[in-house]
C-alpha cells in the first residue's frame, strides 16, 4: 500500500512528508484492519509533521480522523465484521487499569497511545485500530462529512465542557478553524450566545453564517464579558487576552495539544475575581460517544474542503497558512 510518512519533522514548506510503499498492516489481537476512505486534516497532524510534538514513532504516518470500512479482523475481535463502517480517532489505547482509567479519566492515562503519533494513522490506504477504540458510523452519510467530527468535533466538545458554560452562557471562541466551528454549533444548540475572535475574514464570515452573535479580530474585546471561553489558536499570547475578556468567575479552556509560550500573567487584570485557566488533554471514549450522538441530534455539520490523499502535503500547507475555513479532508485516491 501507499502511505505518507514523516521522514524528518520540519516545516511543511520543506516537504517533510514522503509518499512511501509499505506492506498492508496486519491487525493484532483485538484490532481491526480499516480501508481508509477519508481522513480529516487536524492541526495536530501539523504539529507531528513539523516537530512541535516530540517524535513517538520514527517515520510515522499521520492522520486520526479516519472514516473507513473494516477490511480484516485480528484474533479475538467480537463486535465488528468485515464491511462495517467505522471511525478511527486520536485516542488509540489506554491501559484500563491505572487510577485515571478506573475513575473515568482515561484521557489522563500515562500509558495512553495515539493514532498518527504512536501508531500509523490515516494518511494511507489502510490503518488499524483496536476494536474497543473504534466508533461505529452510520452508513447513510458520505465519507467526508463525519471525518472532522472524530477529533476536531470531539476535542471541541470536551473543551466546551471544560470551560463550564452556565445556562444561557456568553461563550467566546478564540480561533475559528475545524474544531471551533463545530464547537460553536454545539454551544448554539444548547442556548449559548457565541462570540468569535479570529484573524481570518473568511472564518469570521463563516462564524456569522453559523449564528455567532459577533465575529471580531482575535485581539479585539468581545462586545460583552464572557462566562466561558475556549482558546483554539495555538498562540500563548492570547491567553491573557482571553482571560481579560472573562466576567467574574469565568473559565478559559485551552483546547490544543501544543501552545506557544504564555507571557507573564497579571494577577489583578487576568486571574482575580476567581477567573480560571484550564487545559484540555485528549478525550475519553465517553466524550466521543456523547458528541457523536449530540452531533446527529442537532445536525452539527463540518464545513469541509476535500483534497486528494495524494496531495496531503498541500492540505497541511494550506492549513498552516489559513487558506480555508472549516476543515480539510483527504479523500483516498491512492487505492
Amino acid at each position: 500500500m501507499r502511505a505518507w510518512t514523516v521522514t524528518r519533522p520540519g516545516p511543511v514548506e520543506e516537504d517533510p512528508l514522503r509518499l512511501t510503499e509499505r506492506p498492508v498492516p496486519v491487525p493484532g489481537a483485538g484490532e481491526l484492519l480499516v480501508r481508509v476512505a477519508a481522513c480529516g486534516v487536524c492541526r495536530t497532524d501539523l504539529h507531528v509533521t513539523e516537530g512541535d510534538l516530540p517524535v513517538h514513532r520514527s517515520g510515522v504516518t499521520p492522520g486520526h480522523e479516519v472514516v473507513g470500512v473494516v477490511a480484516g479482523l485480528g484474533p479475538g475481535v467480537a463486535d465488528f465484521s468485515t464491511g462495517d463502517r467505522v471511525g478511527v480517532a486520536w485516542l488509540r489505547r489506554t491501559d484500563g487499569t491505572c487510577a485515571y482509567c478506573r475513575r473515568g479519566a482515561e484521557n489522563l492515562c500515562p500509558r495512553s497511545e495515539y493514532t498518527g503519533w504512536d501508531a500509523d494513522g490515516g494518511y494511507a490506504e489502510y490503518t488499524t485500530v483496536p476494536e474497543d477504540f473504534a466508533y461505529r458510523l452510520p452508513g447513510a452519510v458520505d465519507d467526508v462529512a463525519p471525518a472532522p467530527l472524530l477529533c476536531a468535533g470531539i476535542i471541541g466538545y470536551r473543551a466546551l465542557r471544560r470551560s463550564a458554560p452556565p445556562p444561557g452562557a456568553r461563550v467566546g471562541l478564540y480561533g475559528f478553524g475545524g474544531s471551533a466551528h463545530l464547537c460553536a454549533q454545539v454551544a448554539l444548540a444548547e442556548g449559548a450566545t457565541v462570540h468569535v475572535l479570529t484573524r481570518g475574514a473568511e472564518a469570521r464570515r463563516l462564524a456569522l453564517e453559523l449564528g455567532a452573535a459577533s465575529a471580531r479580530d482575535v485581539t479585539d474585546a468581545p462586545p460583552e464579558p464572557l462566562d466561558s471561553a475556549v482558546l483554539f489558536a495555538p498562540v500563548g499570547d492570547l491567553v491573557p487576552v482571553a482571560l481579560r475578556a472573562l466576567d467574574r468567575g469565568g473559565v478559559l479552556a485551552v483546547a490544543g495539544i501544543h501552545l506557544s509560550d504564555v507571557p507573564p500573567l497579571n494577577y489583578e487584570r487576568e486571574l482575580f475575581y476567581e477567573r480560571e485557566l484550564r487545559s484540555v488533554t485528549s478525550n475519553t471514549r465517553a466524550d466521543g460517544r456523547e458528541f457523536l450522538a449530540l452531533a446527529e441530534r442537532h445536525q452539527v455539520r463540518a464545513t469541509t474542503h476535500a483534497y486528494p490523499l495524494s496531495e496531503a502535503p498541500r492540505a497541511l500547507r494550506d492549513l498552516k497558512a489559513g487558506r480555508f475555513d472549516g476543515a480539510a479532508v483527504l479523500v483516498n485516491d491512492l487505492s
